[in-house]
């Protein structure tokens, strides 16, 4: 089943470029990790120290075999030269709760029936 890692990180102040290049690197190995899918990186509209990393994997055994790579365990030691406190690491299983095509069907329906 199909995973999403959410990852918050609070950086220290005037460690944001650090932080940018560091992400870019690890995401681009992540990127021909087994199973990774995708990821995007989001900047608190609250708070500009707290990042959120987002990442989709095939599955939670995939993502967890990344974690163990010798690529993450270096990123996260570097990670901790600039972390103001420790990150917050949420895997989430992906569900879904309608089927899209019958959602798509439903609307056709209804705007060929109104016509």
């Amino acid at each position: 089943m199909a995973v999403k890692i959410l990852i918050q990180r609070k950086i220290k102040p005037g460690k944001e470029n650090e932080l940018a290049e560091a992400i870019r690197k690890i995401r681009s190995e992540a990127m021909h990790a087994r199973g990774f899918i995708s990821g995007e990186t989001l900047r608190s509209a609250e708070d500009p120290s707290i990042h959120m990393v987002i990442s989709a994997w095939k599955s939670l055994e995939d993502w967890q075999n990344w974690v163990n790579t010798p690529e993450r365990k270096a990123f996260e030691k570097e990670m901790d030269a600039i972390l103001a406190e420790p990150a917050k690491i949420s895997p989430y299983h992906m569900v879904t709760y309608f089927d899209l095509r019958e959602v798509v069907d439903n609307v056709m329906d209804e705007t060929i029936g109104n016509q």
